[in-house]
């Protein structure tokens, strides 16, 4: 399988790569001798249907480092809990479906920040962190300045964790434990990255 690294600016998804991914077919090639990605980026940053766009090159791992010192980074991480039904905790935010998460304290690593804000955002205790599934990564703006952020997605699990409380002043709404036979509900109404990571995962 080609190493990639996938950032997406809403649904539009710009995956940069040494090697065609097999497992990708509809998508649109850019030319490399002809890419500026803050071009690229006003042209395609309205679009609200999902698109994907490959960038093919032998030094993919420095286009992406280029493009990643371009901008501001902001780093998170976040969980895929199970627990001993083989349920998986989601929360309702924004008026989509999506996974706990949210910004590294000054100081904290991905994994104790992970594991802390699943457990603020849930109301619930973890019981172990597993291995790190991926890190996904965003383009979004506030105060007119374009931020990447930077998610990584750790398994965790709880165990006897019935009572889910939503963190109500981050805009979580809903807490659910839902086993897999019900993700068709998520997959419809969540983020492309969630998305992604669910297909990977299950």
């Amino acid at each position: 399988m080609a190493q990639i690294y996938k950032i997406y600016i809403n649904e539009v998804a710009l995956i940069i790569t040494d090697s065609q991914p097999s497992d990708i077919q509809d998508y649109q090639e850019l030319k490399i001798s002809e890419f500026n990605f803050f071009r690229f980026y006003e042209q395609v940053r309205e679009l609200n249907s999902p698109k994907i766009f490959l960038l093919l090159s032998k030094n993919f791992k420095s286009h992406f480092k280029k493009i990643k010192r371009s901008m501001k980074m902001i780093k998170a991480a976040g969980g895929l809990v199970s627990n001993e039904e083989k349920h998986y905790l989601f929360i309702f935010r924004n008026g989509k479906w999506d996974l706990p998460k949210g910004k590294l304290d000054s100081g904290e690593t991905a994994k104790v920040a992970a594991v802390r804000e699943v457990e603020e955002e849930c109301g619930i205790r973890i019981e172990s962190l597993g291995d790190k599934i991926c890190n996904t990564y965003h383009i979004y703006e506030m105060n007119k300045e374009r931020i990447l952020k930077k998610t990584s997605w750790y398994r965790m699990s709880a165990v006897n964790q019935k009572v889910l409380i939503p963190q109500l002043e981050e805009g979580i709404t809903d807490v659910r434990w839902l086993a897999p036979g019900d993700f068709m509900m998520i997959r419809q109404n969540t983020y492309p990255s969630i998305r992604d990571l669910l297909n990977a995962e299950f």
